[in-house]
Formats: structure tokens, C-alpha cells, sequence
């Protein structure tokens, strides 16, 4: 029997790419986005809701699936209040943790970030760490935490850490590929988005992915 499944942050980058490939594969006959704008894609498989994901939980009885993805993310560039910023990457992943436990989805992956930590001095790592630890409390049989390095590919806003990073990164390629540098490596989003639906259908081991790994299952 075809599995289903719920995408949350259809309109980014990963998100776009790995609702994409959910589409196109055969083991999915349902793929259901909750998001506040259109991913302005038409599918027989797809049925969309355009709604406040701030408000999530109001729709816990169309939050019915057999997997989850959640791609949602911010950035400090596009959304400056820490309050927002932390309703976004900490309240929405929860929120979706939590309707999963609740309506006893037994899959959910969420796209996290290299060197969260809960206890991080650094805003950004502290807030996806603190969304690890509430992700995992909920105890949901498989859950995938995927941290991944800085993910490349052309975004519609520029960011200009992203770009210098980037440029860096191109430079001194060659030290990126053995050791542990090789995690901080960039990623490419077809390469998050392939692992997230390998992870799911291989029956990986739960729990945290840092980024070489999701390259390798990615590749």
C-alpha cells in the first residue's frame, strides 16, 4: 500500500526539491503540505493547505500521515526579532513533534543544523539545539534529526555570509575532503532531500545525522 506523507516548509529550498521527489515516487500516494503561501505546484498525489503554521495545532485533524517532514527554517537576515525567529525554528518543529505523537505518526524527520547545541552560545545553534531536545522528548519511534553544514544552491534572497562562506569553501576545497574538516563541507539540498526520504524507507537508526553522513546517504 502507497505510505503518506506531510511536508512543512514546501516552499523552501529543500523543502521545494524534497516535495519534488515525494511526488515522483511511486512508495507515496499522498503528499499533504501545510505552509502560509503556495508552493504553486499542481499533482494528483498533492493536497495542499494554506494556513498560519504559527496556528498549527488547530489542524491536528488534517495532521493524518504515515511520515513527516519538516524543512522549516529562518534565517537572521529575514526574520531579525529573536522572538519570531524562535517561534519559527523552535515552535513550529515542535508543535509538528508533538501532533505526531499525538495522532501516533510513527515518522518524522526535521532539517536541524550543524553544531546545535542546546547550551551554545550562539543564538542560532542554541535555539535548533533546544528543538533537538523537545523533537526527542516526544519519543516518536523514528525520528530523524538531520544537521547539516551550510546547504548550497541558489535561494531567491541573497545572503551574504552564505555567498562569502561559499566563495571560501570553493577556494579551499581540497581541505574539505578527509578528516574532520569533511563535515563543515557544503551541502546541496537534492542531497538533504534524498537522504530524508532514504532514512524513512531504510529503516535507519533514529536519532541525530550530522552532515558527512547525510552526504554519504544522500549521494
Amino acid at each position: 500500500m502507497a505510505k503518506t506523507a506531510i511536508v512543512l516548509g514546501a516552499t523552501g529550498l529543500t523543502g521545494n526539491i524534497l516535495l519534488k521527489m515525494l511526488l515522483e515516487d511511486e512508495r507515496y500516494g499522498q503528499v499533504t503540505v501545510f505552509g502560509r503561501n503556495s508552493c504553486n505546484i499542481k499533482h494528483p498525489k498533492l493536497e495542499e493547505y494554506i494556513i498560519d503554521l504559527f496556528e498549527l495545532s488547530h489542524y491536528a485533524n488534517k495532521f493524518k500521515a504515515d511520515e513527516v517532514f519538516c524543512c522549516i527554517g529562518t534565517t537572521k537576515a529575514k526574520t531579525s526579532n529573536k522572538e519570531i525567529y524562535t517561534k519559527i525554528d523552535y515552535g513550529i518543529p515542535v508543535e509538528a513533534a508533538k501532533l505526531c505523537k499525538a495522532n501516533e505518526i510513527g515518522t518524522f524527520v526535521v532539517i536541524s543544523a550543524l553544531g546545535a547545541k542546546k547550551k551554545s552560545k550562539i543564538f542560532y545553534n542554541r535555539i535548533k539545539g533546544k528543538m533537538e531536545v523537545a523533537v526527542l522528548e516526544q519519543q516518536i519511534p523514528n525520528t530523524y534529526i538531520l544537521q547539516p553544514s551550510l546547504i548550497s544552491g541558489k535561494r531567491e534572497e541573497f545572503r551574504l555570509g552564505e555567498y562569502v562562506f561559499n566563495a571560501l569553501m570553493s577556494l579551499f576545497k581540497p581541505m574539505f575532503r578527509f578528516g574532520g574538516l569533511k563535515r563543515y563541507k557544503p551541502i546541496a539540498p537534492e542531497t538533504i532531500a534524498k537522504c530524508m526520504i532514504w532514512v524513512t524507507n531504510n529503516a535507519y537508526q533514529s536519532g541525530r545525522i550530522e552532515s558527512e553522513i547525510i552526504q554519504e546517504l544522500g549521494e
